[in-house]
């Protein structure tokens, strides 16, 4: 499903010097049909109460959807751009790694809708989000 071109080398190099490197976002693993990364709940992704900030969920979840629909595509001919994104929370978080899983809902020729599954490191689901992406064609950008 995803391009050759893209290695976990290569999309975490593609962090370098943006807000994912700043607030520790790494991918760790591209499956068949999927693709995860991990975020670190310290200061940097906390809101003022010592929680995991919804935004920094939010960040984390269009990161991994944007990626991962953008590993579907030939990058000379295609990009992809973000339409909607929405993010339930649903468990709060206070230390430690969360991780994030993109899955595909939909790959469409002009859209792509993917859920993001952000989870604590037992496992227990602390965001939901789900990202809707437009296609475009760089001939006609």
């Amino acid at each position: 499903m995803f391009k050759e071109i893209f290695t976990l080398d290569a999309i975490n190099d593609l962090s370098q010097n943006t807000l994912l490197e700043h607030i520790g976002i790494q991918f760790t693993e591209i499956g068949k049909d999927y693709l995860i990364a991990t975020m670190p709940v310290d200061s940097r992704t906390h809101q003022p109460m010592g929680l995991l900030h919804g935004g920094a969920s939010v960040v984390l979840a269009e990161s991994l959807g944007s990626l991962a629909a953008t590993m579907t595509l030939d990058p000379d001919l295609q990009y992809c751009v973000g339409l909607d994104i929405n993010a339930n929370h649903i468990k709060s978080v206070r230390t430690g790694l969360v991780e994030g899983k993109a899955t595909p809902l939909h790959i469409g020729k002009k859209t792509q809708v993917w859920e993001i599954k952000i989870s604590n490191p037992n496992k227990e689901l602390v965001c939901v989000s789900r990202i809707t992406l437009a296609i475009i064609d760089k001939k006609h950008a």
